[in-house]
């Protein structure tokens, strides 16, 4: 897999004399760049320009792809052969007998009794309603940046089976960050191209309240008796869904009485709503942390990221589903006595309900303008409140330890993305046309034995290989095996010193905003088995495109903490000196949270 031109590691010269002194260092900072504290969306990400997807496409077979916008069309025909179905239905005999014996709503003793909603369940009506605006926008935003679905733990072009983005080109050095798409900026949050990072803080930050929120309804439920007005209780409500759904179908819907009890239909709606989609949202969504993935073997096996990121999707779907039908059939079954349910907790037709479902829609749509803008002009704001809400649980995954031998070489990905801004310098470009061989690794900082090491030297010390799985922030993921030198060896060698804190790499390679790339990770994840300093990639020395002549695994990160073109390495106390003070160059720029494990 080494790209045309790589260094063969028997041509590499004699190592040279060490020449790492506190100046050399120094320049590295000098060169990094802050990043501005405020998103203009015309130099957004380096100026990176709109890219618009194309609609969305499910893949048949094997190289066949459905266009879903047909499923307009289809979904109209198939409507109207369904209502004509059900008129049928009920003028047979038979069915017209099973649809009295099962008219759609099951009496349940004590239901009158237990009858009305309390007013915490329209407060914790509108909040979900509230939360689920941004938790929706956000997560078609992280979409657009690897705007692919796979069914396999390899993320392989041609075997997605979503899709809302062209064939992959046959460019060699094509970068998932290239094949990011653009959204209308009132649709996705905050709604401009490669915009992941604040995305996610909108996305995991609403998430953990929407949570909270599930949780004391859970709690408020079966403390009040009441979770069963959604489960069911007895088999008699799948026939009485049958009857219910020739009911709807044959436009002669049936009487609602939801204020003591849902039909047999809304009963299993609310049911695999609350019970099934809102649990499989939360595992699926963890099912997408690299910590917990390469912790947990035996259940990362089976729910692999990108299974987790399908299921994800599909859960999603079916919350928009839900959605467009459960607002229609409020609007169009006795709607003020509807609103009154869920917002005024009474039983009537008036107008109380309604004033108060008004105000709340002012407050959701307030909150849908205003969040763009908010997030435009106050980026840290949103970045810091997302990281006080996400952040205990990302601290508490990140101290998991990975451990080796999950992966063969049977399970090495076919394709693995490049992603990144490539190096560009007259110095990165000469190094590549040598062979690398006046390449020199920096380590310096807080240690008492700083080195400059070339890749004779590098590849003398003890070699370090592993099969592991790479994790990108974008979605995607892939398979390979590393071969380089453990991180554990390389502080053997420098000997850090006990103030020594942080670990912080540079790479050759520039941001789009200009000033090198860096990043720095916490010292303890550097004595973790599975974190190294990779020169080799699948048997070969490692690409250019992957980040050529060395770059760094740390598996229990994302990718984009993952330096590549690595030329220097220093050991501080703190990173709120190094560049923008973030602790990333991503973090400083885009940003993404220097604990981004989750």
């Amino acid at each position: 897999m080494a790209d045309a031109g790589d260094p063969d590691p028997e041509e590499l010269p004699e190592p040279a004399r060490s020449r790492v002194s506190p100046e050399a260092i120094e320049g590295f900072r000098e060169r990094l760049t802050r990043g501005d504290d405020i998103v203009d969306p015309a130099t957004w990400a380096g100026s990176v320009p709109e890219a618009t997807g194309i609609s969305p496409r499910v893949r048949i077979g094997r190289d066949k792809w459905f266009n879903l916008l047909w499923l307009l069309p289809i979904g109209f025909v198939l409507l109207i052969t369904a209502v004509a179905v059900a008129k049928g239905l009920r003028d047979i005999p038979a069915v017209h007998s099973f649809m009295e014996r099962y008219p759609g709503t099951i009496d349940v003793p004590d239901a009158e009794e237990r009858a009305g909603f309390p007013a915490w369940v329209g407060w914790q009506h509108f909040f979900n309603l509230f939360m689920m605006t941004f938790i929706i926008r956000s997560g078609v935003q992280i979409m657009t940046d690897h705007p692919r679905l796979y069914w396999t733990r390899h993320s392989t072009p041609g075997r997605d089976w979503f899709r809302f983005q062209k064939p992959v080109p046959e460019d060699p050095l094509w970068t998932a960050k290239q094949d990011s798409v653009s959204l209308p900026g009132q649709i996705g949050l905050p709604g401009i191209r490669h915009s992941i990072g604040l995305a996610r803080w909108w996305h995991l930050g609403i998430n953990t309240l929407w949570l909270l929120n599930g949780l004391i309804f859970f709690v408020l439920i079966f403390a009040t008796g009441r979770w069963q007005r959604l489960v069911p209780t007895s088999w008699e409500v799948f026939p009485n869904a049958v009857s219910v759904l020739i009911q709807y179908f044959s436009l002669e819907w049936p009487t609602e009485n939801s204020w003591a009890a849902y039909n047999s239909l809304q009963l299993l709606a609310y049911f695999l709503t609350v019970f099934v989609a809102a649990p499989l949202a939360l595992v699926t969504g963890l099912g997408m942390s690299p910590a917990l993935s390469t912790r947990f073997k035996r259940i990362s096996s089976v729910l692999n990221i990108q299974v987790a990121r399908s299921l994800h999707f599909l859960v999603m779907t079916w919350f928009l589903l839900f959605i467009v039908i459960h607002v229609t059939l409020v609007v169009t079954t006795e709607l003020l006595r509807n609103l009154n349910h869920m917002y005024a907790a009474r039983n009537d037709a008036s107008w109380v309900g309604f004033w108060v479902f008004a105000a709340s829609m002012v407050v959701v749509i307030v909150g849908w303008v205003a969040a763009t803008p908010l997030t435009f002009r106050r980026p840290r704001l949103v970045q810091r409140v997302g990281y006080a809400l996400i952040g205990p649980a990302q601290r508490l995954f990140e101290h998991i330890d990975s451990k080796p031998g999950q992966y063969t070489e049977e399970d090495i990905s076919p394709y693995f993305w490049h992603n990144g801004k490539y190096p560009e310098s007259d110095e990165y470009k000469a190094l590549f046309n040598n062979n690398f061989a006046d390449y020199r690794l920096r380590i310096s900082g807080l240690v008492d034995n700083p080195v400059d090491l070339d890749m004779g030297q590098l590849r003398a010390l003890p070699h370090h290989e592993q099969i592991t799985q790479h994790f990108c922030i974008q979605g995607w993921s892939g398979i390979a095996k590393w071969g380089g030198v453990s991180m554990r060896t390389i502080m053997d060698v420098v000997k850090p010193r006990p103030e020594a804190k942080w670990v912080v790499f540079y790479s050759f390679a520039e941001g789009p905003d200009r000033g090198i790339y860096y990043d720095a990770h916490p010292i303890e994840q550097m004595s973790y088995h599975l974190t190294m300093l990779a020169y080799d990639m699948n048997d070969a020395a490692l690409s250019f495109g992957h980040g050529a002549p060395l770059r760094l695994r740390n598996e229990v990160q994302l990718g984009f903490k993952l330096v590549k073109w690595i030329q220097a390495i220093e050991f501080v106390e703190d990173f709120s000196e190094v560049g923008g003070g973030y602790g990333g160059y991503n973090e400083d720029h885009e940003f993404f949270g220097y604990r981004q494990s989750i």
